[in-house]
Parts: C-alpha cells; sequence; structure tokens
C-alpha cells in the first residue's frame, strides 16, 4: 500500500514537471519581443587634455607627424529583455556624435545571454584622437561646419577640453543590435543622447 502512494506521488510529480516544461515559452517570431535599449551613461576613462601637433613640430624622440590627443570614452548600455525566455544579444554597433558631428563608429564583439525579464548592461568604449576627428571634421563634416560657421579647429577644442565635464551632448546614433533566441534573429536599432 505504501509503495502505490509513493509511487502515485512520484507520478505526480513527473507530470506536473512535464507539464511545466511545456508550457515554457518556446521562441518563435510571434512571441519574441524587440529589447529595450538605453544609454545609462557615458564615461571619459582615459583623458590627456587637448594637443595638436602638425608635422612641422620637431620633436624629441620618434618620427615627426601630424599627432592627436587621444580620449576614451565608454558608453554604458541597459539592456532589457521582455520576452519570455533567455535571448542572446550577438552584435552591436553605433555611432558616436559630438553636438551634431558624426565624429566616430563603435561596435561591440561581445556576446551574452540575457535572461527573461532581466536586464543586462553592456560597456563600448570607443577611442578617438583630434588627428582623426580632424579628417572626419574636413571630409564627412565640412558642409556642416560651414552651414553653423564654425572652424574645425574651435570645434575640437570644445570638444577635448569640455569632455570630462559633458558640456555638449554626446549622441549615439544609427544604433543596431543583434538578438537571437532559437530560430528568430532580429535586428533592434537604437539611438540616444547623454547627457
Amino acid at each position: 500500500m505504501r509503495k502505490k502512494s509513493v509511487l502515485a506521488a512520484c507520478l505526480s510529480v513527473i507530470i506536473i514537471a512535464a507539464f511545466m516544461a511545456g508550457c515554457a515559452a518556446t521562441p518563435s517570431e510571434q512571441n519574441f519581443k524587440d529589447p529595450e535599449i538605453s544609454l545609462s551613461h557615458v564615461e571619459v576613462p582615459y583623458y590627456v587634455g587637448y594637443y595638436y601637433l602638425s608635422n612641422k613640430v620637431e620633436v624629441t624622440k620618434g618620427k615627426k607627424g601630424n599627432y592627436g590627443a587621444p580620449m576614451m570614452m565608454a558608453f554604458i548600455f541597459d539592456i532589457t529583455n521582455p520576452s519570455d525566455f533567455p535571448i542572446l544579444m550577438d552584435g552591436f554597433k553605433f555611432s558616436v556624435m559630438f553636438e551634431e558631428f558624426e565624429v566616430n563608429t563603435v561596435s561591440s564583439p561581445e556576446t551574452m545571454w540575457i535572461p527573461a525579464g532581466k536586464t543586462n548592461q553592456v560597456r563600448v568604449p570607443a577611442v578617438f584622437d583630434t588627428r582623426q576627428t580632424l579628417l572626419t571634421l574636413l571630409l564627412p563634416g565640412a558642409m556642416k561646419l560651414k552651414e553653423k560657421g564654425m572652424s574645425p579647429w574651435a570645434a575640437l577644442e570644445k570638444w577635448w577640453t569640455g569632455a570630462p565635464d559633458f558640456s555638449y551632448p554626446v549622441g549615439v546614433s544609427e544604433g543596431a543590435a543583434v538578438f537571437k533566441a532559437g530560430d528568430t534573429v532580429r535586428v533592434v536599432p537604437f539611438e540616444a543622447t547623454f547627457p
């Protein structure tokens, strides 16, 4: 008699477990909800001030050249998974804007699983220097500089001296993140401004 009740209890547990497993969400195009991507904040973890050296300047060591002050920014994003199943982030890319000027395009090679209903953070570093940014302003940004009546040198100095306290808006544009779950692949666009 006791064996029958233990067997019945075990069978009940197995049936309930099988039922619960059947109720778990299976990823599909219909139940895949786009993750929410928001820019938490931007940091400046490496900064040496503002300078630009042309190839006319005598150097103490090394070769003459056109060199600019480096700067690193880190973009920290919150990524929330509203779906009822874990999703894999497998691609993350965006352009960086100083005020209204595109100055860099960066991506993260990081992949990560985001549990159902949870939020993960991804940190994407971006490296700049005044030489590379100057070339961006002189080539693709030349028309916009002219429209605004701005000098590229004035823009560089403003951005490099104002970076530590974010005295100008830093934007994220043309962002695209790739998410996967099961056979479903979704590209989610995003943009943001800080502060």
